[in-house]
């Protein structure tokens, strides 16, 4: 039986991972949000904070699930911790990919960046919740996300049902 096409967001720090990004992007297991542009996202930014939110907003509120990429420093950007608790506060699916063995043409693998979810705490029914941000394998990163992206939507997907 074929799976659903889900209709995702993606969470992860620009200027470094965007090339990592584009690789998940192109799996083609999931219907995410259209790139934004380096231009486009340097236009969104000057019109201030206000704009941002509004591009967050409205490119979020169709989705089911927010996928958190996490590289090197994605869990010290502002936006991705703006998204992580918009994503729980809408009752959106969320987790967090690591991508930092996934190879960026120009600069190669990254360090492993610190799990983002650490930072918040996530309350469902009065229970605490736990967040999963899954580590693929090193030697096969790519495949591994691709074999596996659409079970880890799903899992998040169910967790907030």
């Amino acid at each position: 039986m074929a799976k659903t096409k889900r209709q995702v967001f993606y969470s992860f720090h620009f200027d470094n991972d965007v090339m990592r990004v584009q690789q998940i992007r192109n799996i083609g297991a999931l219907e995410g949000n259209t790139p934004v542009s380096v231009n486009d996202w340097e236009a969104i930014k000057k019109k201030g904070d206000s704009a941002i939110e509004k591009w967050i907003a409205d490119n979020m509120s169709y989705r089911s699930c927010v996928i958190v990429l996490v590289g090197e420093k994605t869990a010290a950007r502002p936006w991705v911790k703006y998204e992580i608790k918009k994503a729980w506060e809408d009752g959106k699916g969320l987790f967090g990919i690591y991508i930092h063995n996934l190879k960026d043409p120009n600069t190669g693998k990254c360090s492993k960046g610190t799990n983002p979810f650490d930072q918040f705490t996530f309350k469902k029914g009065g229970n605490v919740q736990t967040i999963k941000c899954y580590e693929p394998k090193s030697d096969d990163a790519y495949n591994d996300i691709k074999d596996n992206i659409a079970d880890w939507i799903e899992a998040a997907i169910e967790q907030r049902a």
